[in-house]
This record gives C-alpha cells, sequence and structure tokens, in this order.
C-alpha cells in the first residue's frame, strides 16, 4: 500500500494506491478500481524532503498543495502580481508529435501560413490563371518550414528564460523531453528544407523573405527580446513578411500597393494584439527578464495609448485600399463596423487596466484578422476581373474561383444595400400604368452603375449611361 498524491480539478487530494507503477517521468500509473480506468497520479515522496517521515511528508505535502493553489491563482487571475512561487507538480508525459508541435509552436506557424495564403490569392483570377497548384503548395509549405526553424531556434536560445517562465516553463526544451542537440538539428532540417522548397517552386524574392525571415525572428528579434522594447517593433516586421511572400510568388511585385497593403495590415495588427498579450502575462515576462513594454509600464497607461494609436492606424486601411482601388467602397464601410467594434474595447481597457479588458483586445484580435482578410479578398477589384476560358488553370484557379463564388454570393444575400430593396419591401418608379417595379435582387450601387438616361423622344431618343454628362462636350 502507497500513500499517494493524485489531482482531482485544481486541487491535491490524498488516496491509497495497492499496486503503484512508476513510469520514466515520475508519475504513478493506478487503476481506480472504481471507475476502471488508471489514472495520472503523484506519489508523495515527490512532495517531501524526507521520505522516513510522516510528520515530514504530511508538511511538505500541505505546502505542494499551497503552492499550487497559488499558481493556479495566479494563471486564471493575472492581476495577483505579487505571486512569485512557481508550481512543483511535474506534468504528464507528453508524445513526440506534441513536442514536435510545440517546438514548432504549430498554432503560430499555422496562422502564419494562412496569411501567406492569404496574400497568394490577392493577386486574383488573371494572375492566377498563369499559377500552377505545386506554386501554391511550395509556397505554403515552404514558409510553415521556414517558421517552425525560426520558432525551434528562438526556444534553443531562451532555455534558461523560459525556464523561469510559467507559461513556458514546461516546453520541451525546458523539462528535458527534446535535448538541445535534436533541436538545432530539427531547426536546420527545417529552415533547410523549407528554404529549397521556396527557392524550387517559387521566386528568388520570396526565397529570399522566408530565409531572411529565419535570421530575423531567431537573430535580431530573440536578441532584442531581454535588452530592449523594440522587439516588438522588430517581431511585428517577421509577421508583416508572410503575406507579401504569398503575393510574391503568385507572381506579383513587392512594390505593388497591395502588397504594401497587405503587409501593413498584419504589421499593424500586432500591436494591439501582442500589447495585450503582454499586459496579460506582464508579472511572467518580469520573470523571466523580458524587456517589454508592459513590463515596463506599471500603470499601464503607455500599453493603453499604444493599443489606441495602432487601432486607429489599422482601421485608416480600409479607407486607404479604396482610395488606391485597391478595394471597392464597400470595404470601407464594413470596416467602419469591424475597426469600430475593435476600438470599443481598446477604449474599454483605456479606462480599466485590468487582465479582463486585456483579454477582450487579444481575444477581439483574434477574430478580426480572419474578417479583415476575407473582406479583403470579397471586395478586391482584381477578383472582378474576367478570364478567358483559354487562360484558365484548372488546377488551382477554378477551385479559387468556387469558393469566392460561393462566400460572394453569401455576402450578396447580406448586402446592407439589397436590404433597401428587399424582396419583402416594393420599390417603383412612376405612377399608374408607368409604375415600374425594381427587381429587389440587385444592389443599389451595381443598379446604379447601369443605370440610364434618355434624351429626346421617338426616333431622336438618345441613351446615355448615368455616369457620363449629358452637357459636357
Amino acid at each position: 500500500m502507497t500513500s499517494i498524491l493524485y489531482i482531482s480539478g485544481r486541487q491535491l487530494r490524498r488516496s491509497i494506491c495497492p499496486k503503484p507503477s512508476l513510469t520514466s517521468f515520475q508519475h504513478i500509473i493506478c487503476t481506480n478500481t472504481a471507475r476502471r480506468r488508471p489514472i495520472i497520479i503523484y506519489h508523495s515522496s515527490l512532495f517531501s524532503s524526507s521520505t522516513t517521515s510522516n510528520d515530514d511528508e504530511k508538511n511538505s505535502s500541505r505546502e505542494s498543495a499551497a503552492s499550487d493553489s497559488t499558481d493556479t491563482n495566479d494563471a486564471t487571475n493575472n492581476d495577483n502580481n505579487d505571486s512569485t512561487t512557481t508550481s512543483s507538480l511535474p506534468s504528464p508525459p507528453k508524445s513526440n508529435i506534441s513536442n514536435l508541435a510545440e517546438l514548432s509552436k504549430a498554432r503560430l506557424s499555422a496562422l502564419v501560413v494562412s496569411t501567406t495564403a492569404f496574400g497568394f490569392m490577392s493577386v486574383g483570377p488573371t494572375a492566377l490563371a498563369y499559377t500552377s497548384l505545386p506554386t501554391f503548395a511550395a509556397a505554403s509549405i515552404g514558409t510553415a518550414l521556414c517558421a517552425s526553424s525560426a520558432a525551434t531556434f528562438n526556444q534553443v536560445i531562451e532555455i534558461e528564460r523560459d525556464s523561469k517562465m510559467k507559461r513556458t516553463g514546461n516546453r520541451p526544451l525546458v523539462n528535458g523531453s527534446v535535448s538541445k542537440q535534436a533541436a538545432i538539428g530539427l531547426g536546420c532540417l527545417t529552415g533547410s528544407t523549407g528554404g529549397i522548397l521556396l527557392g524550387l517552386g517559387t521566386d528568388p524574392i520570396t526565397t529570399m523573405l522566408g530565409v531572411g525571415n529565419i535570421g530575423l525572428y531567431a537573430g535580431l528579434y530573440t536578441y532584442l527580446k531581454p535588452r530592449s522594447e523594440i522587439n516588438t517593433w522588430v517581431g511585428a516586421v517577421v509577421g508583416a513578411i508572410p503575406p507579401v511572400m504569398g503575393w510574391t510568388a503568385a507572381g506579383g511585385s513587392i512594390l505593388d500597393p497591395e502588397a504594401v497593403l497587405l503587409g501593413s495590415t498584419l504589421f499593424l495588427w500586432q500591436f494591439p494584439h501582442f500589447f495585450a498579450l503582454n499586459w496579460m502575462y506582464r508579472t511572467d515576462y518580469k520573470r523571466g527578464g523580458f524587456s517589454m513594454v508592459a513590463v515596463n509600464d506599471p500603470n499601464g497607461d503607455r500599453t493603453a495609448s499604444l493599443i489606441k494609436r495602432y487601432g486607429v492606424y489599422l482601421a485608416s486601411l480600409p479607407f486607404l485600399s479604396t482610395a488606391l482601388e485597391v478595394t471597392s467602397p464597400m470595404f470601407a464601410v464594413e470596416g467602419i463596423l469591424l475597426n469600430g467594434y475593435a476600438l470599443h474595447v481598446a477604449s474599454k481597457f483605456d479606462k480599466e487596466r485590468s487582465n479582463s479588458n486585456a483579454r477582450k483586445v487579444f481575444l477581439t484580435s483574434l477574430w478580426y484578422l480572419p474578417c479583415v482578410m476575407m473582406l479583403f479578398l470579397l471586395h478586391s477589384r482584381r477578383w472582378h476581373e474576367e478570364v478567358t476560358n483559354d487562360e484558365k488553370d484548372e488546377t488551382i484557379l477554378d477551385s479559387f474561383q468556387k469558393l469566392m463564388s460561393k462566400i460572394q454570393a453569401k455576402g450578396k444575400e447580406l448586402c446592407m444595400h439589397e436590404a433597401l430593396v428587399s424582396k419583402e419591401v416594393e420599390v417603383s418608379i412612376g405612377e399608374g400604368e408607368n409604375k415600374t417595379s425594381l427587381d429587389g435582387s440587385k444592389c443599389p450601387i451595381s443598379m446604379t452603375k447601369n443605370a440610364q438616361i434618355s434624351i429626346g423622344t421617338g426616333k431622336e431618343e438618345v441613351t446615355l449611361p448615368l455616369e457620363e454628362d449629358p452637357t459636357s462636350d
């Protein structure tokens, strides 16, 4: 019979296990006879400095439980900034796939790939007609591998600092699940493979941007993190490059206004996102020795000001995009609603600098980005271009066009303008026999573009588009 401690919810409880079996990770696997299934539990000796005294064991268990309770409260409510106790509980073993995903920062890499695909699709059907599916695959997979390599090298360099932070204290390199040499090998493998894929499948500019981003993130950004707040701005440049890579891989130029707008959107979006994250984990960043704005901003004045400022900059991009005729005016109209809410959440944080309001800013940024990317594509003038059948590449263009057609059709059903002339409300012109009903399936903006005006009567009648001035020469 062995006295053990096991986790139930967020509390440590004591139980008796008749036949424990110790795993390589110092966990005890014991079959729960009532539930007929194994549970992960922890031997009491892991929590006491002496296993020969029952009193020492009890005291150590109580201290461990108190320590775990303190850490749980600090993780769930980061406003308790005075807590500096780290958890003493070992974590359950992770699979090799989990370790690989964590080393590569799989979720972050997935976001990077989505922005690359966004940039690729933004070139429109005319350019995509001459772009093959292997090019798209090479751009996406190559970018993912480069992002994975950069993340791995970043963790190799920051092992010591990660070990001091709660949110990174269980990373594979910190807990010893993966050796430093193996991680370096993984970083070299993914980086070289990603660079080769980009070089063979895309173009020199895209390859240069991908490989250069590894150095920028694992080199300059990682170097600056413990030394200067400017690291956030360097990191924002790293995040702004992938959509530009997608654009150039699809045949666009790095100097095109679309490329500048794509990069600017991702660059500006990162500041509300990361400043909110930094504020929520400011105690942890301070513990790790990182130089972040929130760490050096105890009252949150600068953090709140920067979130609002870059939110305003971000809100101006739909208007700039419309002015440059990259998108239709509806992108600016819908951008008002999208950015209006984001600025509202930022203002709430400015009034009350709580972790709860910072989390709202952070969560808003998570759905904001896919929304603004989708709206950009829907209202992009390039996606309204006509492509002749002999120009189409069936392997990639048709798939994208079908997807865009479905999304645009759904968007027309929700169009604010069409709501003004919906089928439930009859709108007509004229009276009596001359009364003409308007087709409720057309957006008034489109109707205006197609409207005509007639001058004269009978054989002398001349029809002009409404956009033309009948008095002009």
